[in-house]
């Protein structure tokens, strides 16, 4: 099978790493792909948001699934594209992936479905939970606790060109649970932790996501069939209800309080940087899984893994671009796995070239071994102003 990952981020490095080791896999390509993902797969010079482009290069090389990695092109109807040229796509159309481009359509789905979720507020006043309603890269979120925070993230988000929604501020350990879907049915990841905030101890701004691990010391791998049938398979059959049947990865963004679990979000596509720990752990082949071959659960090594983002100094406020990274190859020789984030070549030198550069995944039988052996190969990494969290898996 022919196979072309849209995206070039240290989510699709993984996917395309795990899609390589598939027998199932005649060709890998990837538009625009990464220096990372070049050692993988033939890349592209075609950018996730040119639509036309990739349309006319799926047709060019034959291909027969194309992976979108990121939320911004399903959303901007990508899928309905290539599927309306014939393609096969692992991705939603652009009336399904509404379910992380609203927030108020999410929340309209989940009422409609009896999903448990927060309530939404009818003003904002701490404590509360201001959400952009439209894509934010996963920065358009802010928990005020006070009124001086409120206020702050009411005059950050004037700068945004869209409107906001308010809801209840929901208390306890959050968890991302993906599903791959095909209209009513789905298969269940393991759950994911991640972590948002730039510092230790979940202090500072949010970002992209500064790490994560799996599988957790508080929700075990086999909670996560219960989890899909009380939370995705509902939204599953409402939006098939409303002749938008979910095609793709369904990513339910979760927090267990004292009373349940509660969905915060939900995503059309693979997390970012929790696929970055979960695909390592996949025993199963991921081709067809993509390609809709739902027949089967997913098996999974008997392994830990813990991501740790290696990101630009100015991060998240700027990108950093043009600084040399030193170390990716005596990281790699740990056993580590190096996922390329936001790198380049410049004259045959890898560069910086994005906020979060490198994803640095250790495996372990524990994860507190999964732990050690990422902090290890990422201390062999530098690049000028690099940070990292160094508190990443310390709770599990």
């Amino acid at each position: 099978m022919r196979v072309l990952v849209v995206g070039s981020g240290g989510r699709e490095h993984a996917i395309a790493w795990s899609l390589s080791r598939s027998d199932s896999l005649d060709e890998l390509h990837a538009a625009p792909g990464n220096p990372g993902i070049a050692a993988l797969a033939h890349c592209h010079p075609v950018r996730a948001d040119d639509h036309g482009a990739l349309v006319s290069l799926a047709r060019e090389l034959r291909i027969d699934l194309v992976v979108v990695g990121p939320e911004a092109p399903l959303v901007a109807g990508l899928a309905d594209e290539l599927r309306h040229r014939g393609i096969a796509v692992f991705g939603p159309s652009a009336a399904a992936a509404r379910i992380e481009g609203s927030k108020s359509f999410a929340k309209e789905v989940m009422d409609a479905a009896g999903v448990p979720t927060a309530r939404t507020l009818p003003i904002a006043q701490p404590p509360c939970v201001i959400k952009l309603d439209g894509l934010a890269a996963g920065k358009g979120v802010w928990v005020c606790r006070s009124k001086d925070e409120l206020n702050s993230a009411l005059q950050v988000i004037q700068a945004f060109d869209q409107p906001f929604h308010v809801e209840e501020l929901l208390e306890g350990p959050e968890l991302s649970v993906f599903a791959v879907a095909a209209g009513e049915a789905a298969v269940a990841f393991p759950p994911a932790r991640d972590y948002k905030r730039i510092g230790d101890g979940d202090s500072g701004p949010n970002t992209g996501g500064m790490g994560s691990f799996s599988p957790l010391p508080d929700v075990a791998d086999e909670e996560a069939p219960e989890i899909l049938e009380t939370v995705h398979v509902p939204v599953l059959r409402e939006l098939a209800r409303r002749g938008t049947p979910f095609q793709g990865l369904l990513y339910a963004g979760l927090m267990r309080t004292e009373d349940g679990v509660r969905v915060i979000e939900f995503n059309c596509r693979f997390g970012d940087p929790e696929t970055q720990s979960l695909l390592p752990r996949l025993e199963s082949d991921l081709v067809p899984l993509l390609a809709g071959d739902l027949s089967q659960d997913l098996e999974l090594a008997d392994r830990a893994a813990v991501t740790v983002v290696l990101a630009g100094g100015d991060y998240p406020a700027r990108d950093d671009k043009g600084t040399p990274i030193e170390g990716v190859e005596a990281a790699e020789a740990t056993g580590a796995l190096v996922l390329h984030a936001g790198t380049a070549l410049h004259d045959g030198r890898l560069v910086t070239n994005g906020g979060r550069i490198l994803d640095v995944v250790g495996l372990g039988a524990t994860v507190e071994e999964a732990r050690s052996a990422a902090y290890d190969a990422a201390a062999r990494i530098h690049f000028a102003g690099m940070q990292h969290r160094s508190d990443i898996a310390a709770d599990a």
